[in-house]
């Protein structure tokens, strides 16, 4: 029981901040313009603050963990294949394909993640190094098969596509504070205090923002849209993907935050900004919002259970 316990209260608290900002737009104290601004505001400012901050604040060559690392960038490699591999065998139809395949492999490691590493450990280290390991490829792997699986494109088009895509990524805000949170962290830079209390400021509203946000935008009808692809795709999401790879984090003898860090990586839900990319690149932005709204809704019961299990056997 007491290990119930424990896990409820990570998850939970973090899920009522998503029914508050639900409840929020019933009332009509926020709004769609709300959702759109927020959200632009949290892809733009705060969670590039946040992760810059998260990395700069860490001295990576003190605690930098290359086996942590590499295993997160190869954990993400082999469930983006081995789920597209699958999608082209089992789902026939190719503008839906590219959704599914994104949605099913990409977790919001940045905002449910972080929240999550935080509520168990407070400011962690590892975090911020799967976040390194693995979030620069969900961008990567989620432009290849978004432009490869998009409805009815052209060589050609494909090819216009994949420079435009990868021009994008270039100016990727949270890749960029990624890299340049390395850099200050690697180069030891200490900044004035003003400085740092105004990053900090910013960055203290990342988190909170984006769940309200979340709750706000979601869209039940969308839930309902497409049922069963939505439920293979929460399944490999939030249950095979961990079931395979947790066994082998345990057997590397990854433990603590490492195993969390790890969790969320496998098993958090699918991040909202799956939806824009896969509207923008002709792929099917109605299954993606069922996926995003399905994981979100089920992951508080999973990523409990997840908890419960890493708890009871002495992982965490």
């Amino acid at each position: 029981m007491e290990n119930f316990i424990f896990s409820i209260n990570v998850t939970v608290p973090i899920f009522l901040v998503m029914v508050i900002g639900w409840g929020l737009k019933q009332i009509g104290i926020l709004n769609d313009n709300f959702v759109t601004t927020a959200n632009k505001f949290n892809f733009e400012v705060t969670l590039p603050v946040m992760l810059f901050r998260n990395i700069s604040s860490v001295d990576i060559k003190a605690v930098f963990d290359l086996n942590y690392v590499m295993f997160c960038a190869l954990a993400s490699t082999v469930c983006f294949w081995a789920i597209w591999g699958g999608t082209k065998l089992f789902l026939k139809d190719q503008y839906m394909r590219g959704a599914f395949v994104q949605a099913s492999f990409r977790s919001s490691a940045a905002v449910m993640g972080l929240a999550f590493i935080e509520n168990l450990y407070g400011k962690s280290a590892m975090g911020p190094l799967m976040i390194v390991g693995a979030v620069p490829l969900y961008n990567i792997y989620s432009v290849i098969v978004l432009t490869f699986e998009g409805q009815g494109q052209t060589d050609n088009e494909q090819s216009g596509k994949i420079r435009e895509a990868f021009i994008n990524i270039l100016k990727n805000p949270i890749i960029i504070s990624i890299f340049l949170g390395l850099a200050v962290s690697l180069c030891d830079l200490d900044f004035p205090v003003l400085m740092d209390k105004t990053v900090e400021s910013i960055a203290q509203i990342a988190t909170p923002l984006a769940l309200v946000t979340l709750g706000a935008g979601y869209e039940g009808r969308k839930a309902l849209a497409k049922i069963k692809p939505t439920l293979a795709a929460s399944l490999i999401k939030l249950v095979l993907q961990p079931a395979f790879l947790l066994p082998v984090a345990a057997l590397l003898g990854f433990t603590g935050e490492k195993m969390i860090g790890i969790l969320i990586m496998l098993a958090s839900p699918t991040t909202p900004s799956c939806y824009i990319m896969a509207k923008n690149m002709k792929n099917d932005g109605t299954l993606t919002a069922s996926i995003v709204v399905m994981t979100t809704l089920l992951a508080s019961f999973t990523l409990t259970g997840w908890i419960f299990l890493l708890k009871t056997v002495g992982l965490i």
